[in-house]
């Protein structure tokens, strides 16, 4: 599969951030830059496991687009999530499950950077994502 607009983009921003430190400050920028999630739809019920933040999933398929809707407390941890749903913008459900997210984040350079219960973390909204997408 080639890569989508977002991705493309997403690679080329990270290409240009040569060391980890750099990268690290970015994922913390497009963290504040998140749209906060309402407190009302804060619940247990949509709240991921796995996950050594708290994490709220909400998506669906809309017209054969996946639509995401997923927030943390953590602010590195929002701003993985806005690269995750940077990186399945724009795909189908079938495009989805195609795609690896693990793989095209390691070539990011950001999963050996992260401690393993964040690894799984990030794994468990990747896999959430592909139950959505699996319809």
């Amino acid at each position: 599969m080639s890569l989508s607009i977002s991705q493309q983009q997403l690679l080329e921003t990270f290409n240009a951030l040569k060391n980890w430190e750099v990268r690290y400050r970015h994922i913390l920028r497009l963290g504040k830059t998140t749209t906060p999630m309402s407190d009302d739809l804060k619940v247990d019920d949509v709240l991921l496991g796995g996950c050594e933040s708290n994490v709220w999933f909400y998506g669906e398929v809309i017209d054969n687009q996946i639509v995401l809707n997923i927030y943390s407390d953590a602010k590195i941890v929002r701003g993985l999530i806005a690269i995750i749903t940077d990186s399945f913008k724009g795909l189908t459900p079938i495009e989805c499950q195609s795609f690896d997210c693990i793989k095209f984040l390691e070539e990011l350079g950001l999963m050996s950077h992260l401690s393993p219960s964040r690894g799984n973390g990030i794994r468990a909204i990747i896999t959430e994502i592909k139950q959505l997408t699996s319809i």
